[in-house]
């Protein structure tokens, strides 16, 4: 995920719509080890009540709902939505709302725990982190999960090659790529900013969503990672490409290129492309302290 400059680069979360099906296929699922940790945070199980803010095609919501919990879960997208319907059909309790978290009427103090995986970002941050506070019955919880690319020894190459095809397809959008730091750096940089979720997320994926109300708002943000070396053929580097938000800004030259480039790599390298990342979970209790705003 590119670096986002700002709340004009957020209508690039609407092409995710576009390439539903895609995005069905080839987004991973969140791990399990990571879900669990969130509802022990939380102090949540069956029955309880919980939101989740951009489902997207259902990767986090199955596993959701397969521990007995109660879902709402918001999408915008209409194809998404869809597919995440099909997908979660007689799974469990699920109600899909089809709308922004910015527009969605959504009742007070309600929920045990919000969760949103790699979507919070994609959110009017001036809304966001209020919203999801006044949801939120008190002392509940907010759980963030994502992945992020790290770097590690074993894919340090093969990740300089990868931004340096983009940066030769695309020196605009390479530009603006997050800088990769190894796992201790990453944990670091999160630790000294968990007095404030919003500024422990912006550090996490180089977002800009960090706001000063967010610390006033939540309490006690911990973190959990998994580290992971994925390895990948260039078809399977390539349909994760096409996923991604960058991915709509390039023309078809561009991407036909990009593709081309990464068949080099694989056939240079005579071995799967490797890529260093980690599954991130990040939480944060409401502040008993806080009042409630009222839901907008």
């Amino acid at each position: 995920m590119t670096r986002l400059p700002g709340p004009a680069a957020r209508r690039y979360g609407k092409v995710f719509d576009e390439v539903a099906a895609e995005y069905d296929r080839h987004r991973p699922a969140y791990p399990d080890e990571l879900i669990d940790q969130a509802c022990r945070v939380a102090g949540i199980g069956s029955g309880d009540h919980v939101l989740e803010v951009g489902c997207g095609t259902g990767q986090l919501t199955r596993g959701l709902v397969a521990r007995g919990l109660h879902v709402t879960a918001i999408e915008p997208g209409k194809s998404l939505i869809a597919l995440a319907r099909q997908n979660l059909e007689g799974a469990g309790e699920v109600e899909f709302v089809n709308a922004r978290f910015e527009d969605a009427v959504l009742p007070r103090e309600h929920f045990q725990a919000v969760f949103s995986a790699s979507a919070f970002h994609w959110i009017d941050p001036e809304i966001s982190w209020q919203k999801a506070a006044d949801v939120l019955a008190p002392g509940g919880t907010l759980a963030l999960v994502q992945y992020c690319g790290i770097e590690e020894p074993r894919s340090r190459g093969d990740q300089e090659a990868s931004l340096a095809a983009i940066r030769k397809v695309a020196p605009d959008i390479a530009a603006n790529w997050p800088a990769y730091r190894d796992l201790d750096a990453t944990l670091a940089g999160m630790e000294q900013r968990r007095g404030n979720v919003s500024e422990v997320w912006a550090w996490l994926g180089s977002y800009d969503i960090a706001q000063d109300h967010a610390g006033r708002l939540f309490d006690d943000a911990q973190a959990a990672v998994m580290p992971k070396l994925l390895e990948h053929t260039p078809d399977e580097v390539n349909a994760l490409l096409r996923t991604l938000s960058f991915y709509a800004r390039l023309s078809e030259a561009q991407r036909r290129a990009l593709a081309r480039e990464n068949e080099a790599i694989y056939e240079r390298l005579g071995r799967p492309i490797r890529a260093g990342t980690v599954a991130a979970l990040v939480t944060a209790r409401r502040s008993t302290e806080q009042r409630s705003s009222g839901s907008r």
